[in-house]
């Protein structure tokens, strides 16, 4: 038997409707066609949309994460010169106990 749905899909909408350069609303994260053909898509269409959303939303705070700490590792380069605040690989060991002698 088929569970039946009582409520409609809601919009994602926040009430942000500007577009970023690559044309995604800065609220929603919706593309020009999933905000004007909204009401028509399917249920399934709609699901669709709202997962695409979160990826974007996913991928927008991944990428202002990394920004931020580029601009944080050059202000504290800027601050001190001498220091490298680059994180190395763990994997590559940057140091070695027989890089150093006792004399």
């Amino acid at each position: 038997m088929e569970q039946l749905e009582f409520f409609e899909i809601q919009s994602p909408c926040i009430g942000v409707c500007q577009t970023d350069a690559r044309g995604y609303c800065k609220g929603c994260l919706r593309n020009r066609d999933e905000r004007f053909n909204w009401l028509e898509f399917s249920d399934a269409k709609k699901y669709d949309v709202i997962r695409l959303c979160k990826q974007r939303k996913r991928r927008r705070q991944l990428a202002i994460l990394k920004a931020r700490k580029a601009q944080l590792l050059q202000e504290r380069a800027d601050l001190n010169p001498s220091f490298d605040f680059e994180i190395s690989d763990p994997e590559e060991p940057s140091l070695s106990v027989d890089d150093f002698t006792l004399e």
